[in-house]
């Protein structure tokens, strides 16, 4: 459910933004619309940056709870705005929510999973934002009524859309995020966070219901190995320590990159996108429902790719595939091709990154920490992550209009091909192996 609400929260605005951008008279700027587009993104940032606190001294669950709590309001509120600081309060607070669970989610399923099927269970969580993404743009389709080709901006302000049709999208969030509140009481805490806090009983419990008491019993002599360097309170300095030090720095660059290869822009843009290209708003929201199917279909295939392909060699193909692609796509717009050809390269572009950097990013972010600061180290990667993430939406308006779609592609497949070039040099395989196993070998 955290992925869900995380993909749901994210990708709804994108629907909603030719609608609420003439409602709040911010048609005109970029950088307003940028700052729309991208406030989330504020929120994701700080709710990163307290989630390694959060989970280092509460645990896992905790504030999976709050973050069920700040997705209920966010939806509410959102909704109800008629000024546009409103509208951008909410925002922030939605914000927080998924910065909180894109951190702690995929950390909690890797700390409850065993090696073998840690990858498609981690999945799982990338599978869930995918559906919580499709879930926004079928039912801003649905919402929406349908636009005729050529509307006047006066004409989309009046219609029903631009009244409160856009409102509607952001309040069907609640009905997941009420859902996600309640049943976060229900799950159990991380076995290897009550093991580091002392509760080896508990711990112990729930390892057994996952795998047995001799599965119970190897994992929890795994974990007294990695833990007994330190059972004190995790200290920050830790992070810069010199064995610690170079996964820190894998994590943090493969956070941006997941961000800076430029995908993010077609869904929270597609007006942008899909208008260059020719289509009308009403052809827009459906397009961009049948990038979103690609998207969920792809990433199934990966969730079982992920255990018998491997991590690295995922990665390099989805960065190596979405650099020839934007290449590609930019000498489009360059060249001034229309319609099918734009949308199959976009949907080649999201088929590549859900089967690849999309979820498998997230799975190795969840392995490469040492147990002992896994919290505090995640906090720090998906903290970067967010900010990529707020530096990629609020500036795509602004470098469209100044390097125009086919420059803008281009620039992002530059920056596949580095994030290439930097996998192929540093990023270790981690498949098949315990948590304990890949710090061990570190």
């Amino acid at each position: 459910m955290g992925g869900l609400l995380f993909g749901y929260d994210w990708v709804v605005i994108g629907g909603a933004k030719p609608f609420y951008e003439r409602f709040f008279d911010i048609a005109t700027s970029p950088y307003l619309q940028g700052w729309a587009m991208s406030s989330a993104l504020i929120g994701c940032l700080f709710g990163a940056m307290m989630s390694g606190w959060f989970s280092d001294r509460y645990g896992r669950k905790l504030p999976l709870i709050m973050a069920a709590a700040m997705f209920t309001m966010a939806a509410i509120g959102t909704g109800m705005a008629n000024q546009f600081t409103v509208f951008i309060l909410y925002r922030l607070i939605g914000g927080l929510g998924i910065g909180l669970a894109s951190a702690i989610s995929p950390m909690y399923i890797a700390e409850i999973s065993p090696a073998s099927i840690r990858g498609r269970l981690v999945s799982v969580n990338q599978l869930t934002i995918v559906i919580g993404i499709l879930a926004a743009q079928f039912i801003n389709f649905l919402i929406a009524e349908k636009i005729p080709g050529g509307a006047t901006d006066t004409e989309i302000l009046q219609s029903w859309n631009g009244q409160m049709g856009w409102r509607w999208m952001f309040w069907a969030g609640t009905v997941p995020a009420i859902v996600f509140f309640i049943l976060a009481f229900f799950i159990p805490e991380s076995p290897r966070f009550l093991a580091k806090s002392g509760k080896w009983d508990g711990s112990l419990k729930i390892l057994e219901k996952i795998g047995g008491r001799e599965y119970a019993l190897q994992e929890q002599k795994n974990m007294a190995v990695t833990l007994e360097e330190s059972q004190a309170k995790v200290d920050w300095k830790a992070l810069t320590a010199r064995k610690v030090r170079p996964m820190l720095i894998l994590g943090i660059v493969l956070a941006v990159f997941q961000q800076w290869c430029g995908i993010n822009v077609i869904f929270n843009y597609a007006e942008e996108i899909f208008t260059s290209a020719g289509y009308s708003v009403g052809d827009m929201l459906f397009n961009i429902v049948i990038t979103g199917t690609v998207n969920l279909v792809f990433t199934v295939l990966a969730m079982r790719m992920v255990d018998s392909w491997g991590r690295r060699k995922l990665m390099l193909l989805g960065s190596i595939g979405l650099a020839v692609i934007y290449f590609l796509l930019g000498g489009s717009y360059f060249f001034e091709v229309k319609g099918l050809a734009i949308l199959v390269l976009v949907m080649l572009a999201i088929a590549t990154y859900a089967m690849t950097l999309a979820p498998v990013t997230w799975v190795v972010l969840s392995e490469i920490f040492p147990n002992k600061i896994r919290g505090a180290a995640m906090a720090v990667a998906t903290t970067a992550l967010w900010v990529a993430c707020f530096v990629l939406t609020y500036t795509f308006p602004i470098l469209n209009k100044l390097l125009n779609a086919s420059g803008t592609f281009w620039l992002y497949g530059l920056i596949c091909l580095s994030g290439f070039l930097f996998i192929l040099r540093k990023l270790p395989e981690t498949k098949g192996k315990s948590l304990e196993e890949i710090e061990t070998q570190k």
